[in-house]
C-alpha cells in the first residue's frame, strides 16, 4: 500500500509538472485538452499555417531608462495581467512574454477554423485594454502607447527543450513579418498583411497603411491598419 501510494504521488507530481509546463504557453483549457487526450505529440516539430501576433508598448525603452525600477515592475505587472486573460479567452498560444513584448500564435498546436479572425479580435481587445491602462499610467507621468503586427503563413513549430525545461516556438518568414509590422506600427495601430486582410475584411474596418520597406524583406510589403471591428 505504501509503494502504491508513493507511485500515485509521483504520478500526480509528474502530471502537475507537465500541466505547469504546458500552461506556460497554452491557454489553460487547451493545455488540459492536450494532456487529457494524450496529445503531447502535437508539440513535436512540424510545419503548419498559423496566424502570428506581435505586440509591445511604445515608449517603453525611454520609460524604463528614466523611471524607478519599482515603477517599471508595476507597469509590467498591470500590462501582463491585463493581456493574459484576453489571450486565454481567444485560446491563443503564448510563445513568449518578454518585458513589454509578446508573441501569440493561432491554429497551433490546437487547430482552429478562424485564426486570423481570432488574432484580430484579440488585438482589438488588447488595444482597448492597454488604452485604459495607459490613461492611468499617464496620470503618473508615464507616456506609453501600444502597437501590434499580425501576419498569416506557414511556419515550422515545435517544442525546444533545455536542461529539464521546454519552450514552444515558431520559426519562419511569417514570424519575421509579424514582428516587423509590429515594429512599424504607431501607437494605437494594428498593422496586418494581405492574407490577414483577406480573412477579416468582412468583420473589420481597415485602411491602407502603405507599402512598407521592412528589414529582411527584398520587396515592399503592403500593410493595412485595423481601425475597428464591424458590429
Amino acid at each position: 500500500m505504501n509503494r502504491d501510494l508513493e507511485q500515485r504521488v509521483i504520478d500526480q507530481l509528474g502530471e502537475i509538472e507537465r500541466m505547469s509546463g504546458l500552461k506556460r504557453f497554452l491557454a489553460p483549457q487547451i493545455a488540459e485538452l492536450v494532456l487529457s487526450s494524450g496529445g503531447e505529440q502535437l508539440l513535436d516539430s512540424h510545419r503548419k499555417d498559423v496566424t502570428i501576433v506581435f505586440c509591445d508598448l511604445r515608449g517603453f525603452t525611454a520609460f524604463a531608462e528614466t523611471a524607478e525600477p519599482e515603477e517599471v515592475i508595476a507597469v509590467l505587472r498591470e500590462y501582463h495581467d491585463g493581456l493574459a486573460g484576453i489571450i486565454n479567452e481567444h485560446e491563443g498560444t503564448l510563445e513568449r512574454f518578454a518585458g513589454d513584448g509578446l508573441m501569440v500564435l493561432f491554429n497551433d498546436p490546437m487547430p482552429c477554423p478562424d485564426p486570423c479572425e481570432r488574432g484580430v479580435k484579440m488585438a482589438v481587445r488588447m488595444r482597448d485594454r492597454v488604452f485604459e491602462l495607459a490613461t492611468q499610467w499617464k496620470k503618473l507621468g508615464h507616456d506609453l502607447g501600444f502597437g501590434v503586427g499580425i501576419a498569416h503563413g506557414f511556419a515550422t513549430l515545435g517544442r525546444v527543450s533545455s536542461q529539464g525545461r521546454f519552450d514552444y516556438t515558431a520559426i519562419g518568414r511569417v514570424v519575421n513579418l509579424a514582428a516587423r509590422l509590429c515594429g512599424e506600427a504607431k501607437s494605437g495601430q494594428i498593422l496586418i498583411d494581405g492574407k490577414v486582410l483577406a480573412a477579416v475584411e468582412q468583420m473589420a474596418e481597415t485602411e491602407p497603411a502603405g507599402e512598407l520597406e521592412l528589414r529582411g524583406f527584398s520587396r515592399p510589403i503592403p500593410a493595412f491598419d485595423v481601425r475597428a471591428l464591424r458590429n
